[in-house]
């Protein structure tokens, strides 16, 4: 199975786990609880699913690289205790409690999540004074005489021998104790993922040409030379860093993330002419609609094709998913001011003030936030809403810090007219991005006709959730009639067959 199947199993695996009966009593017993394991190449996103689903379904994450334990942080410390037995007094060697363990509840502490995921990487890497350990924490959920809580998951990641060499092999015993999942390296859902995070355009069109260059591992004369899908990312990542500073990007920086000589220099060349590209076919005059159709594109190479549309892609999902974006902090704003609204109508007779409330509100958002961040318990693209969230909020006390009345109607008039007037601006965005959407669909269709280069485009833009969120919410005449004139094309060419067949 890839990555996304992976985690998909594993949801279902912990909702099962954690599903009860009229009783309370877990349907699957603890001890027929099975520790998932996922057994895969590295760096294909046995990590980043785990933050994933621990996001996405509300539940605490813990998270440890095993190989980075001895056994006395795995089980506890011992020390000498006195207890009594028979009427006698002994001495008693006893444990402290395991690091491990401990975290978990002091992650329930901090958090107030009782329900969650220990993530143990690298667990066919134990040292050797570690694996009885091991054993009895994968059948029982017990380091030593410490208890992991009944309603954390354990999910378990090891690398195949053939990447690893330190890894040593499970006996039958140990693997008839767990949930095995065997993940592949699969570039299609790397590229679901890509779009869904806006890794950057130059890597996910390079990988649509170079398929087999997405995850490599190969043991040369010189040394073992590999890429992996991590190192994809992260390169994407620090690229757009890179550009955003009008730093050079260079041999060192792209080899030192893709280390595989023959496929970085060919990123590199890739990479330049991708830059070239950006510049030739001035993708703001083409989303402005300024720019001339471009017919002789038709005849161009088919990896100019590929980067052109890669670029108008991710120009206009930018936009449209930076107008998602904006929606949703809106809609969270709005029922702040719902909140305010209420509290400011309190009939009680306690003094209140729209200033006092609304920075009592901010501070406390903000602390949430700086708490769910330190825990890592939210996503890049919730903590971005979160603090868009913020910067309106901090925006509107510093207009009732200088304009406020301290009079309850009138401020919150000041306040109602304030977020009226950013909501007309908003809705103005959207109009003026679905127009440059519209814009992208005209070119391309001036250029190439209802082609290959037009499917292309559908389909990138598709793969885009905040895209498709837009199109869906604000519509868009030019998305909806391609798709249409490209399924009807599809189906004349289904029939043609069908006729030529009879």
């Amino acid at each position: 199975m890839n990555i996304k199947e992976a985690k998909e199993e594993i949801v279902r695996t912990i909702r099962a786990y954690l599903k009860k009966d009229e009783l309370g009593a877990y349907e699957i017993p603890v001890e027929r609880q099975r520790p998932v394991l996922i057994m895969g190449p590295p760096g294909i996103g046995k990590t980043a699913i785990m933050r994933q689903i621990a996001e996405e379904m509300n539940i605490g994450l813990v998270s440890y690289t095993i190989t980075h334990h001895t056994r006395q942080s795995a089980i506890g410390l011992p020390f000498i205790s006195k207890k009594e037995f028979g009427g006698r007094e002994y001495s008693v060697t006893e444990y402290t409690m395991s690091e491990i363990v401990a975290s978990v509840y002091d992650h329930i502490a901090k958090s107030g999540r009782k329900e969650g995921i220990l993530f143990l990487d690298e667990i066919n890497c134990v040292s050797e004074t570690l694996v009885p350990t091991m054993l009895q924490f994968l059948q029982m959920k017990t380091f030593g005489t410490h208890k992991l809580p009944d309603a954390f998951v354990l999910v378990c990641a090891g690398n195949p021998p053939e990447y690893n060499r330190s890894v040593r092999d499970f006996d039958i015993v140990t693997l008839d104790r767990v949930k095995r999942l065997d993940v592949l390296e699969d570039l299609e859902a790397f590229t679901e993922y890509a779009a869904e995070r806006r890794i950057h355009a130059a890597v996910t069109s390079y990988l649509s040409i170079h398929p087999d260059h997405f995850y490599s591992v190969k043991n040369e004369a010189d040394g073992r030379h590999f890429v992996t899908a991590r190192a994809w990312e992260d390169l994407a990542g620090a690229l757009a860093v890179y550009e955003e500073l009008g730093q050079p990007v260079t041999e060192g920086f792209v080899g030192a993330y893709l280390q595989d000589p023959e496929i970085a220099a060919g990123f590199l060349v890739y990479y330049e002419l991708w830059n070239r590209y950006r510049n030739v076919y001035q993708v703001p005059e083409i989303l402005a609609g300024t720019a001339p159709a471009r017919p002789e594109m038709k005849s161009a190479p088919f990896d100019e094709k590929v980067s052109l549309i890669a670029l108008l892609s991710d120009a206009v999902t930018g936009e449209l998913a930076a107008s998602v974006r904006e929606k949703a902090a809106a809609k969270s704003l709005f029922e702040d001011l719902k909140a305010l609204r209420t509290a400011l109508q309190r009939k009680d007779g306690t003094s209140i003030n729209a200033l006092s409330i609304l920075r009592d509100t901010a501070n406390e958002k903000e602390r949430s936030l700086g708490a769910a961040h330190e825990l890592g318990l939210i996503s890049r693209e919730n903590e971005t809403l979160a603090r868009l969230e913020l910067k309106s909020l901090r925006e509107i006390i510093s207009v009732l810090a200088k304009e406020g009345y301290g009079d309850a109607a009138r401020d919150f008039d000041l306040v109602r007219g304030w977020f009226a007037a950013r909501e007309a601006e908003r809705k103005a965005r959207i109009a003026s991005t679905g127009e440059r959407l519209a814009n992208v669909f005209h070119f391309l269709n001036e250029s190439f006709g209802e082609g290959q280069e037009m499917v292309m485009f559908l389909s990138q833009l598709s793969k885009s959730k905040d895209a498709m969120r837009f199109i869906t919410e604000n519509g868009s005449e030019a998305y909806f009639t391609y798709s249409r004139l490209l399924l009807l094309k599809d189906r004349r060419e289904e029939l043609k067959a069908e006729i030529m067949s009879l």
